[in-house]
């Protein structure tokens, strides 16, 4: 039996489900460094469709992904354009001009987090 390619993004959109799950409060982590865990190295717009299409589960904090630079680049996908900016500073996460301010300082690497369990 084969699998599909829609059972195949399915169970991909699983994975980073997963993985947007353990992302800690007040950090954030982005669509590459996602995709880079899951050995999918050039999937990180896959990964953004993920996002996208988890906005109606509760226990997937997608407004902790952001672009490779800090940028709020899903926030058209929450239910008002401030939500996700909302969400963010309520966790200690300063955002200005949609962007994360100090973005190192909150970025969380699951290469390197998640390796060191």
């Amino acid at each position: 039996m084969t699998t599909s390619i829609s059972e195949n993004k399915k169970d991909f959109f699983q994975q980073v489900y997963q993985v947007v799950r353990l992302i800690p409060e007040g950090r954030v982590t982005s669509y590459g460094a996602i995709a880079i865990y899951l050995g999918t190295k050039k999937s990180s717009r896959m990964v953004g469709w993920a996002m996208n299409a988890c906005h109606s589960m509760k226990d997937v904090p997608a407004h902790r992904v952001v672009n490779r630079i800090g940028l709020l680049t899903g926030k058209q996908h929450f239910e008002t354009s401030e939500k996700m900016q909302e969400l963010l500073m309520s966790e200690g996460v300063a955002v200005e001009n949609n962007q994360v301010v100090h973005f190192i300082k909150h970025f969380w690497d699951p290469f390197i987090e998640l390796n060191l369990e």
